[in-house]
């Protein structure tokens, strides 16, 4: 904005780029400059920006009805909620407008399950260190990092944080209190940290040993993002309830809350609600982006372009000693490196390619659904000339 001073709160450290203009894996800046976007908007426009399918759905809806107030019966809710439930292992929805709300609504909910419907005094939900849930009160007190919290205290009680993919002592984090563990399968925000088989199998156990629910958070991971519609499957588990946001709507602010039937009671009429939640055009949008990943089976190209991704890391950044690991699954991907990495982002944006932190030495990968093996082979190049040039200045 120049000299002017801006109006807004400085809650965001904002790239010096502003983008107008967006089409597929392309974005383009007030000056006319071209990017590959390799960022989808923090893992939100999964299908490209303004796909057509989903442009097509807005614009229909938008001629029939913008909103109405969840005390009458919304069509399209009913339509996402059994196509999200047909393609999960949950049986209900509920709908709001940002993983935040989801996470909120996952919360509440079992809090609600074990006190109203089991009698049980229980409140406390255990999750991880360098874990991401949300920036309300609750859901940023559920987040394992120190750094969300400064300033914000006091903190809602009835959370206990735990060491990720750890499993000797994580039983004893479990006391007559605890009500659920909640996790997600990468820790996106907190790295790109990909969780054991072995661990989820033991928090699984431990849930089952306890009567404990399993919350699983698909925020940035789920919509076909790691090769699965949903991360959880990789895993062979079923969680009781599941968060999701971001790619649902690709770009139109929608969240949800899934869980299991038992889950039904705890939420019953006045328990709790959202006045955006599962709005005709929200809803419109995301029954378009779910059924267009799960009809053209984008979770499964997901998984193969992932892979090629991965190889294609592995060799351009082969012997390159700035470089400690390449990780993640499908299309999220993380580059760990020896040290602080926002200079490094810096130049690959000045060099036309997108790409965001995970903490302050790893570098974050979140292409679209279908991008190509060539915009694969650019953002590679790039991204390894850029490293070149720091692993020999660091020589």
């Amino acid at each position: 904005m120049g000299e002017q001073q801006s109006a807004l709160f400085p809650t965001y450290a904002r790239y010096p780029i502003t983008i107008v203009k967006g089409e597929g894996s392309r974005l383009w800046d007030d000056n006319g400059k071209e990017y590959l976007d390799f960022m989808s908007g923090l893992a939100v426009t999964s299908l490209g920006h303004a796909p057509k399918a989903i442009k097509e759905k807005l614009i229909e809806q938008l001629d029939q009805l913008w909103h109405v107030s969840n005390l009458f019966h919304i069509p399209n809710q009913e339509k996402l909620a059994a196509l999200l439930t047909a393609n999960s292992c949950l049986d209900r929805a509920f709908f709001c407008s940002t993983g935040a709300e989801a996470n909120e609504a996952a919360i509440k909910i079992a809090r609600r399950y074990n006190q109203k419907v089991l009698g049980r005094d229980r409140h406390e939900i255990i999750t991880f260190h360098q874990s991401f849930h949300g920036r309300t009160l609750a859901t940023l007190t559920a987040t394992g990092q120190d750094k969300v919290k400064e300033g914000f205290l006091p903190l809602p009680q009835g959370f206990v944080y735990a060491p990720y993919n750890v499993i000797e002592g994580l039983e004893s984090y479990i006391g007559d209190k605890t009500c659920a563990i909640m996790l997600e399968m990468i820790q996106a925000e907190g790295g790109v940290i990909t969780a054991d088989p072995a661990f989820v199998q033991e928090v699984v156990r431990l849930c089952q040993k306890y009567d404990l629910l399993l919350i699983v958070d698909e925020i940035q991971t789920g919509m076909g993002r790691t090769g699965k519609l949903f991360a959880y499957e990789h895993y062979g588990i079923e969680p009781d309830i599941i968060t999701l946001a971001k790619a649902l709507g690709s770009g139109f602010p929608i969240g949800a809350m899934l869980g299991k039937e038992k889950l039904a009671e705890a939420f019953s009429a006045g328990s709790h609600g959202s006045t955006f939640g599962g709005t005709p055009i929200a809803t419109a949008t995301a029954i378009a982006t779910v059924e267009t990943i799960v009809g053209e089976k984008l979770s499964e190209r997901a998984a193969e372009k992932g892979e090629y991704l991965f190889a294609k890391l592995t060799e351009a950044l082969k012997g390159n000693d700035f470089v400690k690991e390449i990780r993640g699954k499908g299309l999220i991907v993380g580059i760990l490196c020896a040290g602080p990495v926002a200079e490094q982002i810096a130049d690959i944006h000045r060099n036309g390619l997108l790409v965001v932190s995970a903490g302050p030495d790893v570098i974050r990968l979140l292409p679209n659904l279908l991008v190509s093996e060539d915009e694969i082979d650019r953002a590679v190049e790039t991204i390894s000339r850029v490293l070149a040039a720091k692993a020999q200045t660091a020589v």
